[in-house]
Formats: structure tokens, C-alpha cells, sequence
């Protein structure tokens, strides 16, 4: 129900954490016995170029994804040992596998190619692969129900980490992560697009190993290197409010690459019929939706000004005669 119980417990690994949770789930009665979980469900960072669907984790599939797991270092190794804690500890249950790379399967080649030289691509697998899918999967189908049609969808995740995506016709064309989470637009500690030069710049410059610049361009990046306050929005908008003047910088130049991905999503869609915001600064923060919405006016844009103050809720943003109509929804990847 609504009562939350918290514990100060020693979690070794993610084999602990979930016998931990199943501990709770036991001993609080949520259930009687182990045997009624029939099903559990897996958010899977990496799927590579292999799985574009949920997929029942089978042997030949914890395989396969251990065979990339250099593509998600620190994701799919720790994935795999909460499904193999699951397996041992409810082997009745069936495991799934949900891909947060799978939505974006639909890309073409033309679109998720890096013009590198082409081998890179047939022996090491660089391409874009695209992030948060499982939002973005959310969210398409919950603006279909809405106007019941399958709309051409801009969607922004935009959190701590942001992604933004084009779908057409239920499909995604185009997103803005790519290889890695550290692609697209700026964020709370990532730097998004750079010019690749910078790295062996940088690391010249200042005796650095190129784990330690990747370091900073995942960490110590995005609003927290520009602002040098933080990397919550609450934190650099409180700042601009206050007249730090890198605070402002860091707003107006996050608020810049997302109308800039929008411009180009909006061109490679034919004209869109939706824009959506959703994740954290989409969902709450009504002062940079509104910056991003007034820099699309040329597009024909309209704010409803008391509407987009509402936070934390499915709402339209812009008025009826609005050409793009705007929504922040809330996202649900689980």
C-alpha cells in the first residue's frame, strides 16, 4: 500500500539485493511463497543490434548478451547476475529480457551509421544505438491512446540523462543518443556532441588518460561543468533566478541543443504532430519547457501559459490553435 519500510542492510552484489527484496516480499506478505512470482521482468541497458523486442532469457540469450556486454561495461554484467540470482532463487519463474536499445531498432542504415571507415562497423559494432527506449516506447503508446491514431511524435526525455527521439508512425527514426549514453544533448554530468578532436587535446594538455577525460565528459560535464554548481536543474535554475551568470549560461545552452535536435527531428519527420516532454525536467520543470516552447514559435507553437505550470502530470501545454501541440507526460519504463 502506501507504507514504505527502509533498513540499513550490508548488499555485497546484486545476488544480495535480490534476496533481500524477495526477503521482504515474504516476510511483509505481499506474497506466501516464492512460487507465485511467475514472471520477472529485466531492464537490459545493452541489446546491441540483436534484439529489437523483450525476449524470454533463455540460455542462448544470457549468452549472447554476455558476447556484448563491452558495449555496456557496467551495465550488462551486473543485469546478468540479477537474472541468474532470479533463476536461482525462483527457478519456476520465467526471466524476460527489456531492452533499453530495442525501440531504436527501427533506425535505417543511413540513420544509425557513423561515416568511420565501414569496417569499424562489421568488427567492433559502432554505431548508434540509442538509449531509453523504454520510455520512448511509453510514451509512443501512450500518446496513441490519447488521440487515438498513431501520431508523428518528438519526444524529449529529458532528466539527468536526456534523450531525444523521432518517431514516425509508431516507429523511431531517429534519436539523439548514440553509441554510448554520452551522445546527443547536453545533460546533468554529460557533455552530449563533441568534437572528437578534444580528447587526445585534452589529454596531451593536461597528462590525462583517455579513461580519465571519458571520466569527465560523463561526469563532470553537461550542467554540472558549465554551471560549477551542480547537475539538478532545480539547482542551475535557482542559480539563474539568483543572477549567477553560468547558471544562465548553462540553462540558455541546454535549452539551445534541445530546440536544435528538435529543428532537426522536426525536418527529418515532414512536419510533426506532437511534441512531448517526459522524465524528470519534463515532467517538473515548467521554466525550461517553457523556454524550449517560445523558441519553437517560428513553427507556429503556442503556450498555454497556466497549463504548463502543472507539474508531475499528464498535461497539454499549448493552446488549440497552437500548429505543434505540446504534452508533458509522465514516463513509465517499468
Amino acid at each position: 500500500g502506501e507504507e514504505k519500510i527502509q533498513k540499513d542492510i550490508i548488499l555485497s552484489d546484486h545476488e544480495d539485493a535480490v534476496n533481500a527484496l524477495l526477503k521482504e516480499l515474504l516476510e511483509q506478505g505481499v506474497i506466501n511463497s516464492l512460487d507465485e512470482i511467475k514472471t520477472v521482468g529485466h531492464r537490459i541497458v545493452h541489446g546491441g543490434n540483436l534484439y529489437s523486442s523483450s525476449v524470454i532469457m533463455n540460455d542462448r540469450v544470457i549468452h549472447e548478451i554476455e558476447n556484448i556486454s563491452d558495449l555496456a561495461p557496467l551495465h550488462n554484467p551486473a543485469n546478468l547476475i540479477g537474472v541468474r540470482a532470479f533463476q536461482k532463487a525462483i527457478p519456476t519463474s520465467i526471466q524476460v529480457g527489456c531492452f533499453d536499445t530495442a525501440f531504436h531498432q527501427t533506425l535505417k542504415e543511413e540513420d544509425y551509421l557513423y561515416p568511420v571507415p565501414y569496417e569499424w562497423y562489421i568488427k567492433y559494432h559502432i554505431r548508434k544505438y540509442g538509449f531509453h527506449g523504454l520510455s520512448h516506447k511509453f510514451i509512443t503508446e501512450k500518446m496513441t491512446d490519447i488521440l487515438g491514431k498513431i501520431p508523428n511524435l518528438i519526444i524529449c526525455h529529458i532528466g539527468n540523462g536526456a534523450s531525444i527521439s523521432a518517431v514516425k508512425q509508431g516507429k523511431c527514426i531517429d534519436t539523439s543518443m548514440g553509441f554510448t549514453p554520452n551522445a546527443g544533448i547536453m545533460m546533468g554530468t554529460r557533455s552530449g556532441d563533441i568534437d572528437s578532436s578534444i580528447i587526445p587535446y585534452i589529454m596531451n594538455k593536461c597528462d590525462m588518460t583517455v579513461d580519465e577525460v571519458m571520466n569527465d565528459l560523463n561526469k563532470k560535464s553537461g550542467f554540472l561543468g558549465i554551471s560549477g554548481v551542480g547537475s539538478d536543474f532545480r539547482d542551475i535554475y535557482a542559480g539563474v533566478v539568483s543572477g549567477n551568470e553560468r547558471c544562465k549560461l548553462a540553462f540558455d545552452k541546454y535549452v539551445k541543443t534541445v530546440v536544435n535536435y528538435i529543428a532537426q527531428y522536426y525536418v527529418e519527420l515532414g512536419g510533426c504532430d506532437i511534441l512531448c516532454f517526459t522524465a524528470g525536467l519534463g515532467e517538473n520543470a515548467s521554466e525550461a519547457r517553457l523556454a524550449i516552447m517560445e523558441k519553437l514559435a517560428c513553427l507556429g507553437v503556442k503556450v498555454d501559459l497556466e497549463k504548463n505550470q502543472i507539474r508531475g502530470e499528464e498535461v497539454k501545454l499549448t493552446t488549440d490553435d497552437s500548429s505543434i501541440i505540446c504534452y508533458s507526460i509522465p514516463t513509465n519504463e517499468e
